[in-house]
């Protein structure tokens, strides 16, 4: 049997760090240059970077960045709410448009940076088509 292998190293030869692409990912930027931005829209990643040309549009990100968000929003909103009642006990209306705003405010202010730092991270791990090699028909030789 023969396998057409245009590069066996191709797949190892450079290093994704993972830290550094959700960082991007974070701050809304391409995973590959840290230069253009990853979002066309809102939450709509763009099918391709604008400074590298780096294809974005293979990202599977789904349920994680509102489930993530969510966890995050609420181990700050709850600690908050029972802080906010132990010292000042506001009325209950009170506390429906306080929390009502800030959980609101933060779920959309985080929602972006959540799922760049998952694109980011699909995209150093080489998942859902960001790996060249695959994308290609190459595969690293193997036994």
């Amino acid at each position: 049997m023969t396998v057409s292998v245009k590069s066996p190293t191709l797949h190892l030869a450079e290093p994704r760090s993972w830290k550094q692409a959700m960082w991007r990912g974070i701050t809304c930027s391409c995973p590959a240059c840290g230069e253009g931005r990853m979002f066309g829209r809102y939450l709509k990643v763009a099918d391709a970077c604008p400074s590298c040309g780096e294809a974005l549009h293979h990202h599977r990100a789904d349920d994680a960045p509102p489930y993530f968000t969510m966890m995050i929003v609420g181990h700050i909103v709850v600690p908050l709410v029972l802080v906010v009642e132990k010292i000042w006990h506001p009325d209950v209306s009170t506390h429906v448009m306080i929390w009502t705003a800030v959980t609101l405010s933060m779920t959309f202010a985080l929602m972006p940076a959540v799922k760049g730092a998952i694109v980011g991270l699909q995209w150093a791990n080489r998942m859902h088509g960001f790996d060249p090699a695959q994308r290609d028909g190459v595969h690293p030789a193997g036994p």
